[in-house]
C-alpha cells in the first residue's frame, strides 16, 4: 500500500516511495530515480497529499493550493430508449460486441453554438433484444404465461449521452484524518456535484435523444435521466491538473510535479478538462509521451 513519496529538500526532488506491506503491516521504503504515480485520479492525489515535508507542507507539488481541486466526471445514464418493429424471428442477429457512437455536435462552431450551456456531449448506444425483464408486464397467466416468457422480448434501441463536466474549483477531495483505513492512512472526503451547466446539457441530451429515435422510426420512445451524482460515470478526472504556471497548477506540460521534476502523474488526476469522451486512450498517450520525456531527461542527467 503506497503511503507517500519521500522528498529531499537538498536535492529538490523525490528520492523514493514509502509503502506499507499489506500482509505484515511493515513500513518499507523503495528508492528510485524516477517515480510515476498512476494509482487512478483520486488515489494518485491522495498519495501526493500524504507526501508532506517542510518544502511542501500541504502536499507534494502543492504550491498553488490546487491539489485536490477541479474534480470532474461525466454525467451518466441520460438519454432515450424505444422499441423496434420486426426482426421477431431473429435473436442472435443484431447482437454485436460494439455499439454506436455519435460525436459531439453542439458548440463545435458558430452554427452549433448554444446559448443554454458551454461545451457539449456525445452519445453511445446500441440495439438489443430485451430478456425476461419484460415478462412482468405480460397479460398471460398460468401455462400461457410460462409459454410466453420462453420467447425473447422485443427489440429495443437506446442512446445515452456523456456530458462534459466543467472544472469547478469547489469540486474537490481532501484528507479526512479523523477517519482512517485499516492501515492507519487518512481516507478521502469528497465534495462534488454537477452544476447548472451540466444539468442544462443533460436536458438537451434527453430532448435530442427522443427526437433522434422518433425520427428514426423507433416506437414507444421514452426519455430517461437517472440523475446520478458524479462518480457513476467512473471517468473521474482532475485534482492534480497540468499547467504552465506553478501558481495555478500541480503538474507541468510533461506531467512532472512542479518542484519535483522526477515525479510524473499521468492518470486522470492530470486532466484540466474532461471533454465528453472516454479518457483512457488520452491517459495512455500522455503516459507514453511522459515516459519518452523521462528517458530523454534521464540520459541527459537532468533528473
Amino acid at each position: 500500500i503506497v503511503q507517500s513519496i519521500s522528498y529531499s529538500e537538498d536535492q529538490g526532488k523525490a528520492t523514493g516511495v514509502r509503502i506499507i506491506d499489506a500482509e505484515t503491516n511493515e513500513d518499507i521504503e523503495f528508492n528510485a530515480k524516477i517515480i510515476f504515480v498512476n494509482a487512478s485520479a483520486l488515489s494518485s492525489t491522495q498519495i501526493l497529499m500524504n507526501s508532506t515535508s517542510n518544502r511542501f507542507p500541504n502536499g507534494l507539488g502543492n504550491d498553488s493550493g490546487e491539489l485536490g481541486h477541479n474534480l470532474m466526471d461525466h454525467t451518466y445514464r441520460v438519454g432515450a430508449v424505444g422499441k423496434v418493429d420486426g426482426f421477431d424471428d431473429k435473436y442472435y442477429s443484431g447482437r454485436r460486441p460494439n455499439g454506436i457512437y455519435i460525436p459531439r455536435y453542439w458548440n463545435v462552431d458558430e452554427k452549433t453554438k448554444s446559448d443554454k450551456f458551454l461545451r457539449g456531449f456525445g452519445y453511445q448506444g446500441g440495439g438489443y433484444r430485451s430478456g425476461t425483464k419484460y415478462a412482468a408486464n405480460l397479460e398471460e397467466f398460468g401455462a400461457d404465461y410460462k409459454d410466453a416468457i420462453l420467447k425473447p422480448g422485443p427489440w429495443e434501441f437506446f442512446i445515452t449521452g456523456f456530458a462534459e463536466c466543467l472544472p469547478y474549483h469547489e469540486n474537490k477531495i481532501s484528507l479526512n484524518k479523523e477517519v482512517v483505513d485499516k492501515w492507519g492512512q487518512p481516507t478521502l472526503s469528497i465534495d462534488c456535484e454537477f452544476k447548472e451547466n451540466e444539468l442544462a446539457i443533460n436536458k438537451q441530451i434527453q430532448e435530442d435523444a427522443i427526437e433522434m429515435l422518433e425520427k428514426s422510426g423507433v416506437k414507444e420512445v421514452v426519455g430517461f435521466d437517472n440523475k446520478h451524482e458524479p462518480g457513476y460515470g467512473i471517468h473521474e478526472m482532475g485534482t492534480a491538473r497540468m499547467g504552465r504556471d506553478p501558481k495555478t497548477s500541480v503538474l507541468n506540460g510533461t506531467n512532472q510535479v512542479h518542484g519535483a521534476k522526477n515525479v510524473f502523474v499521468t492518470d486522470g488526476a492530470c486532466m484540466t478538462s474532461s471533454s465528453c469522451v472516454n479518457p483512457s486512450l488520452t491517459y495512455m498517450a500522455l503516459t507514453a509521451r511522459a515516459v519518452d520525456h523521462a528517458v530523454s531527461e534521464l540520459k541527459k542527467f537532468n533528473i
